[in-house]
Protein backbone atom coordinates (compact mmCIF):
# COMPACT_ATOMS: atom_id res chain seq x y z
CA UNK A 1 0.00 0.00 0.00
CA UNK A 2 2.61 2.66 0.92
CA UNK A 3 4.52 1.71 -2.45
CA UNK A 4 1.60 2.18 -4.07
CA UNK A 5 1.55 5.56 -2.82
CA UNK A 6 5.37 6.21 -3.58
CA UNK A 7 4.91 5.24 -7.31
CA UNK A 8 2.05 7.52 -7.49
CA UNK A 9 3.44 10.57 -5.94
CA UNK A 10 6.55 9.90 -7.98
CA UNK A 11 4.46 9.21 -11.13
CA UNK A 12 2.45 12.38 -10.17
CA UNK A 13 6.08 14.44 -9.98
CA UNK A 14 7.46 12.81 -13.25
CA UNK A 15 4.33 13.78 -15.04
CA UNK A 16 4.20 17.90 -13.59
CA UNK A 17 7.93 17.69 -14.35
CA UNK A 18 7.40 16.81 -18.15
CA UNK A 19 4.57 18.86 -18.46
CA UNK A 20 6.38 21.64 -17.38
CA UNK A 21 9.41 21.17 -19.52
CA UNK A 22 6.65 20.91 -22.54
CA UNK A 23 5.20 24.35 -21.94
CA UNK A 24 9.06 25.94 -21.08
CA UNK A 25 9.78 24.78 -24.82
CA UNK A 26 6.34 26.25 -26.02
CA UNK A 27 6.80 28.95 -24.56
CA UNK A 28 10.65 29.10 -26.43
CA UNK A 29 9.60 28.56 -29.41
CA UNK A 30 6.63 31.24 -29.21
CA UNK A 31 9.59 33.86 -28.16
CA UNK A 32 11.57 32.89 -31.66
CA UNK A 33 8.30 33.15 -33.73
CA UNK A 34 7.66 36.18 -32.36
CA UNK A 35 11.01 37.45 -33.01
CA UNK A 36 10.99 36.43 -36.66
CA UNK A 37 7.63 38.50 -37.14
CA UNK A 38 8.97 41.52 -35.42
CA UNK A 39 12.56 41.56 -37.66
CA UNK A 40 10.14 40.05 -40.94
CA UNK A 41 7.96 43.83 -40.04
CA UNK A 42 10.66 45.60 -39.32
CA UNK A 43 12.49 44.75 -42.94
CA UNK A 44 9.31 45.46 -44.49
CA UNK A 45 8.94 48.86 -42.79
CA UNK A 46 12.52 49.38 -43.65
CA UNK A 47 11.97 48.55 -47.47
CA UNK A 48 9.01 50.89 -47.87
CA UNK A 49 10.84 53.60 -46.15
CA UNK A 50 13.84 52.97 -48.76
CA UNK A 51 11.26 53.19 -51.44
CA UNK A 52 11.84 57.19 -51.84
CA UNK A 53 15.11 57.30 -50.33
CA UNK A 54 18.85 58.33 -51.99
CA UNK A 55 20.25 56.74 -49.01
CA UNK A 56 21.46 53.53 -50.62
CA UNK A 57 22.48 54.89 -53.89
CA UNK A 58 24.66 57.96 -51.76
CA UNK A 59 26.15 55.00 -50.51
CA UNK A 60 26.66 53.12 -53.51
CA UNK A 61 28.36 55.99 -54.76
CA UNK A 62 30.66 56.78 -51.90
CA UNK A 63 32.16 53.53 -51.66
CA UNK A 64 32.63 53.42 -55.67
CA UNK A 65 34.45 57.07 -55.97
CA UNK A 66 38.27 55.27 -54.63
CA UNK A 67 37.79 52.62 -57.18
CA UNK A 68 36.94 55.67 -59.99
CA UNK A 69 39.89 57.21 -58.83
CA UNK A 70 42.68 54.52 -59.01
CA UNK A 71 41.00 53.67 -62.55
CA UNK A 72 41.47 56.91 -63.78
CA UNK A 73 45.10 57.46 -61.83
CA UNK A 74 46.23 54.07 -63.33
CA UNK A 75 44.47 54.30 -66.93
CA UNK A 76 45.66 58.37 -67.39
CA UNK A 77 48.89 57.89 -65.33
CA UNK A 78 48.36 59.82 -62.95
CA UNK A 79 50.31 58.59 -59.68
CA UNK A 80 48.87 61.27 -58.01
CA UNK A 81 44.94 60.76 -58.10
CA UNK A 82 46.39 57.20 -56.43
CA UNK A 83 48.32 58.78 -53.47
CA UNK A 84 45.55 60.88 -52.95
CA UNK A 85 43.52 58.10 -52.54
CA UNK A 86 45.83 56.54 -49.92
CA UNK A 87 46.77 59.18 -48.17
CA UNK A 88 42.98 59.68 -47.39
CA UNK A 89 42.33 56.27 -46.68
CA UNK A 90 45.01 56.73 -43.95
CA UNK A 91 42.95 59.66 -42.66
CA UNK A 92 40.07 58.02 -42.28
CA UNK A 93 41.82 55.47 -40.34
CA UNK A 94 42.90 57.76 -38.25
CA UNK A 95 39.43 58.37 -37.47
CA UNK A 96 37.85 57.69 -33.57
CA UNK A 97 36.75 54.05 -33.39
CA UNK A 98 33.50 55.37 -32.15
CA UNK A 99 33.08 57.27 -35.40
CA UNK A 100 34.33 54.26 -37.75
CA UNK A 101 31.68 51.98 -35.99
CA UNK A 102 28.89 54.78 -36.43
CA UNK A 103 29.90 54.92 -40.12
CA UNK A 104 30.26 50.77 -40.22
CA UNK A 105 26.62 50.79 -38.78
CA UNK A 106 25.09 53.38 -41.18
CA UNK A 107 26.60 51.42 -43.95
CA UNK A 108 25.51 47.90 -43.11
CA UNK A 109 21.52 49.62 -42.00
CA UNK A 110 21.17 51.46 -45.16
CA UNK A 111 21.84 48.15 -47.37
CA UNK A 112 19.90 46.34 -44.65
CA UNK A 113 22.61 44.09 -43.74
CA UNK A 114 22.11 42.58 -40.26
CA UNK A 115 24.83 41.51 -37.52
CA UNK A 116 26.47 45.07 -37.16
CA UNK A 117 27.39 43.79 -33.07
CA UNK A 118 29.55 40.59 -34.69
CA UNK A 119 31.25 43.15 -36.90
CA UNK A 120 32.13 45.06 -33.90
CA UNK A 121 32.72 42.50 -31.25
CA UNK A 122 34.93 40.52 -33.66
Amino acid sequence: MIWGTVISTLGGLAKDYFKGKVEEQKIKQEVKLEKLRTDADWEARMADASATSWKDEWFTILLSMPILFVTYGVAMDDMTVIERVHIAFEVLAGLPEWFQYLLYTAVLASFGIKGVNKLINK
